[in-house]
């Protein structure tokens, strides 16, 4: 038997709208947020019983966050080339507290930035991650274990800086 479908927006809106933020800008995530939640309404009656609910969740916001970045692509195309390409050179004014967690997330490679947004934020295995990215087990624990460190480094160079100043 399953849960009415408002629940599931109470227990797994808040993932679903951290995941759509690692990914997208403010505006873009709200509205793929909505669309996620507007595509799982039309398909949950489908559900298998014993599903994996969460996990089905951030596939759906998955597609529509990159059905997002397609849809805005032309109008927005040095900000998206900028979100979607890391970064060679350390941000100076990055400063990793109070929430800022999540413009350092944006910079990572998107490979990158969609391990660590599924696993912490959305918290997937690496076999349902990888599966969602179409790739092995290993290159989505690789592609986390590489965030993580590029996450560090930029850590580190925020206290750097705010020790200097």
């Amino acid at each position: 038997m399953q849960i009415p479908f408002e629940r599931i927006v109470q227990q797994h809106g808040l993932t679903v709208l951290r995941v759509c933020r690692a990914l997208l800008d403010e505006h873009r995530a709200q509205d793929a947020w909505s669309e996620t939640f507007l595509s799982a309404l039309k398909s949950y009656a489908e559900l298998p019983d014993g599903a994996n609910v969460q996990a089905w969740l951030v596939r759906i916001a998955h597609r529509k966050a990159i059905d997002e970045l397609r849809k805005h692509q032309h109008e927005v195309v040095a900000d998206a080339l900028l979100e979607n390409e890391p970064s060679s050179e350390p941000l100076p004014e990055t400063r990793i507290v109070n929430g800022e967690l999540w413009q350092a997330v944006k910079v990572l490679p998107n490979k990158q930035r969609f391990v660590i947004a599924y696993r912490y934020l959305g918290g997937l295995s690496y076999a349902q991650i990888a599966e969602i990215l179409s790739g092995t087990e290993a290159a989505a624990r690789r592609a986390g274990s590489d965030g993580i460190k590029n996450l560090r480094s930029t850590w580190k160079h925020a206290q750097l800086l705010e020790e200097m100043s």
